[in-house]
């Protein structure tokens, strides 16, 4: 007699679900940061936001882990990145700023959503075939939506309101905004979180970067926030400069010796610039 089938749970089945089940978490907290920003709960609505970031972490790194990732976990999660990091951010700050900033003011808030989308769109369609790379081009959407959110809980410390109560805010953030969305679409490199590892120098560089974030994530996270973000948006900008300064030079350098290298015209025409910096990995 033969025995009953023995079914056995599709463990693999199981593994691919769950990045996807963060992805949808981000989603959650996204919608939730919405509805409370809309009731003028502004304080759990900003740092919702930030939850959903951390969930968008734990998907990709879940996914890659796992190597689970496919095209429909990449679109999935370019959908939600959209209402978490752009609409959800966007409605916040057009609450605490823009709704009493004129009757267009809101067309702040529309354009920075614009950049999420525009940028997130790049992001599915350009070349992966490099492998992974140490940074983005262009300011990741959850950081610029991030940046935007913990505004609010940095108003309510005691060192804003002691140094920078007094400043035009209003006029502040319109500027910040328009920064952050043009950030999200240029070309400018911004770095990633070093990688963990307690093999090499590097790796424990890398664990040490993370626990400072981690613990001033934990134990200072209303004046931490907003700080960082604004470093991390004007890093890629002074970098960005920096390095165009330096390419400016080599090139007017290269232009002085153009005499010299005609000399050798076989030199002169196996000679290649080495391009803009490519990548060597999402957001």
């Amino acid at each position: 007699m033969r025995g009953l089938p023995r079914h056995r749970p599709n463990v693999r089945r199981v593994v691919v679900v769950v990045p996807s089940m963060f992805t949808l978490a981000n989603l959650f907290f996204g919608i939730w940061s919405i509805v409370l920003a809309s009731r003028g709960d502004y304080y759990r609505a900003s740092w919702y936001i930030v939850i959903a970031g951390v969930l968008d972490t734990l998907d990709g790194r879940i996914a890659r882990m796992s190597k689970t990732g496919s095209r429909f976990g990449a679109e999935l999660d370019s959908l939600v990145d959209l209402v978490s990091f752009g609409v959800a951010p966007a409605v916040l700050i057009y609450h605490l700023v823009f709704a009493d900033a004129g009757g267009f003011a809101w067309l702040f808030s529309y354009g920075f959503v614009t950049c999420v989308a525009l940028r997130l769109a790049r992001f599915n369609t350009v070349d992966t075939g490099h492998g992974p790379s140490e940074s983005f081009q262009g300011l990741p959407s959850p950081a610029a939506g991030m940046t935007l959110a913990t505004w609010y809980p940095f108003t309510r410390t005691e060192f804003f309101e002691a140094q920078l109560a007094s400043w035009p805010w209003s006029q502040v953030m319109v500027f910040l905004t328009i920064a952050l969305s043009l950030a999200m679409v240029s070309t400018v490199r911004y770095a990633k979180l070093p990688r963990i590892g307690v093999r090499t120098a590097r790796g424990l560089g890398g664990l040490a970067v993370n626990l400072t974030v981690l613990w001033f994530a934990i134990w200072s996270r209303d004046i931490f926030f907003f700080p960082l973000g604004l470093a991390y948006l004007t890093y890629g900008l002074v970098r960005a400069a920096v390095v165009g300064f330096l390419d400016r030079g080599d090139g007017e350098d290269g232009a002085d010796g153009d005499d010299e290298l005609l000399l050798n015209d076989d030199e002169a025409a196996g000679d290649g610039g080495t391009g803009s910096d490519q990548p060597s990995a999402v957001e």
